[in-house]
């Protein structure tokens, strides 16, 4: 691709509804909450909006588990409420983004009621159902196959009605729906179009490389030795998935100015340019989870439950293959947080509060000098933090609580770990609710909040951010504005530099086309000690673009995670 597109130009910002802004004092973000703090947005500066669903939902799992794909949650308001939203952040130059999850349905959608009420049902093929492999000397059915859900023991629920399993890959409430049925691929289609044509501008589309299984349906050999992990990956890149995709971007996609981002896990760069290569006719970007496995339990049978520190040269490998691999090729997501990710301050960089304005400036930073499309998650330009809850009914998430009873229950991890594990890596971190600001609730609502607030949010919040200049808000606000100035950081070359190195994170963009002749030298010390680099730059004689103190390094020595830009020309 010889020019820049317009896709890959916005900074994306993603809101959680449900813990963003509520606007009536029931205690769960809503709509009209989220328009209200349109212009607080817009003064950040980020182009489009990623809304985790909002769609009619009985919230078995906090919205991904969907009834009716034309609808407004009740929680969040109504059509009307989005049709403003989509005006307000129109008026400002924002597009709105829609999170469509179509590798499963709620068990609660009309399709599926009709599904389950007959084996002739017109709407039986439209989910996957399979008979038992026998049945226990008890009478219980024996699953078709070994797998386990994200969210519960077995991918296979037994039907009483109609005597056989149907598939879920995730929760009991989210059967997986058939896509080797030609009508319910045009159904997705139609929802699609009808989002389309109100005026969306962006899909990110939920574990879209699930909808195409192997129809043989082989164990999970993982779980044959004693995984107790989830089986995605026996789903995931299926034989028809590329085939599924193209049919949407030829029937859909391709007649909208649309920008799509797949989530996509159990991929490799190798699957990332089948995805999203720039003659591929599928979609234009993919969310990838490979660097955040980096700090997975190195116990495999415990998958991502660990509260052990990443190691930056695993981190660096693997940022760098993705931006190699796919370099003039296809278009990278950048990301260190979302919905289901842990904090990346308490993650990636130090949340002690001495060390977290500095460190989450430079995770920011390190980040957004990448090629690719920047996504930013609600709290994510404050320093927002990880939280422990002492009691396991302090946490909402559908995953905790399996996982609590997969891991704890069996004896397999204590107690003490676990809630160990869960305030490191659990998904309830990202989804305590926004802190606004010091008050009762942060701001976030006059009623009682649907989940606990982090305590910290008096001394984190987005009016201490807003009027401090020197905040991880107005770091972010920069970067956003240099990505606009500089077409360097959209275009240029990705370089690593001293890939052995544990304790810095460097590389090069070097620029192509209209940068032609500009570097960029990217530094970011990733501990909270001095070190002394240099990589051979006179960057005495260089512009300093962004720098996360307030001077520049002195005789190449890096301050507790400093992080600064240098710009080159020739």
């Amino acid at each position: 691709m010889s020019t820049t597109q317009w896709w890959q130009e916005p900074v994306i910002y993603q809101i959680y509804p449900r813990s963003f802004q509520d606007s009536n004092g029931d205690g769960v973000g809503d709509i009209p909450g989220i328009t209200s703090r349109i212009p607080y947005l817009a003064n950040l500066g980020i182009q489009a909006i990623w809304l985790s669903p909002v769609y009619q939902s009985p919230n078995d799992d906090n919205g991904y588990d969907i009834s009716d794909y034309r609808a407004i949650m009740d929680e969040f308001g109504t059509m009307a409420d989005f049709d403003e939203l989509l005006a307000e952040a129109t008026k400002h130059n924002i597009k709105i983004i829609m999170d469509l999850v179509v590798n499963h349905t709620s068990d609660e959608h009309e399709w599926f009621k009709q599904a389950r009420s007959s084996k002739d049902n017109p709407y039986r093929d439209y989910y996957i159902w399979k008979d038992a492999q026998g049945f226990e000397d008890d009478g219980t059915p024996i699953p078709p196959t070994n797998w386990i859900a994200a969210f519960s023991p077995s991918t296979w629920e037994w039907d009483e009605t109609t005597q056989q399993f149907y598939l879920h890959m995730f929760s009991i409430k989210q059967p997986d729906l058939n896509w080797e049925n030609p009508k319910v691929r045009e159904e997705v289609y139609d929802v699609m179009r009808f989002w389309l044509d109100k005026g969306v501008a962006v899909f990110r589309m939920d574990v879209i490389n699930l909808i195409s299984k192997d129809q043989s349906y082989p164990d999970d050999l993982a779980v044959t030795a004693g995984s107790k992990d989830n089986s995605l990956i026996m789903a995931a890149n299926g034989p028809r998935v590329h085939e599924f995709l193209h049919e949407m971007y030829t029937e859909v996609l391709s007649k909208y100015p649309v920008l799509t981002v797949g989530e996509t896990p159990c991929v490799t760069t190798a699957d990332g340019l089948l995805y999203t290569g720039f003659d591929r006719e599928e979609l234009q970007t993919l969310f990838q989870f490979e660097h955040m496995g980096v700090d997975s339990n190195p116990d495999p049978m415990i998958g991502k439950w660990n509260d052990t520190r990443f190691q930056l040269v695993d981190l660096k490998r693997i940022l760098t293959k993705w931006q190699d691999d796919l370099s003039g090729k296809a278009w990278n997501a950048l990301y260190w947080n979302n919905h289901d990710q842990p904090r990346a301050v308490s993650r990636f960089g130090n949340d002690s509060p001495e060390h977290r304005v500095r460190s989450a400036k430079m995770l920011g930073t390190t980040l957004h000098m990448m090629q690719g499309t920047p996504y930013i998650y609600q709290g994510e330009e404050l320093g927002m933090t990880n939280v422990f809850f002492e009691d396991i009914n302090d946490y909402n998430d559908i995953e905790i609580h399996d996982n609590y009873r997969k891991l704890v229950d069996s004896g397999t991890v204590s107690h003490e770990n676990m809630m160990r594990y869960i305030s490191a890596s659990g998904r309830d971190n990202a989804r305590t609710p926004m802190q606004w600001d010091n008050s009762k609730h942060a701001g976030f609502t006059d009623g009682t909040p649907w989940l606990k607030l982090n305590p910290r949010y008096t001394e984190i919040n987005a009016d201490q951010a807003l009027s401090d200049k020197e905040s991880v808000f107005y770091h972010y606000k920069k970067l956003i504005e240099l990505r606009q100035n500089h077409p360097i950081i959209i275009n240029g070359i990705y370089k690593l530099l001293d890939s052995d190195d544990v304790a810095v994170y460097a590389y090069l963009r070097r620029g192509t086309g209209e940068s032609e002749g500009e570097t960029l030298l990217v530094i970011s010390n990733f501990t909270d000690q001095l070190v002394e680099r240099d990589y051979g730059y006179d960057t005495a004689s260089a512009e300093l673009l962004i720098s996360n103190y307030e001077d520049a390094p002195t005789d190449n020595v890096l301050r507790p995670y400093e992080s600064v830009v240098y710009r080159f020309t020739a």
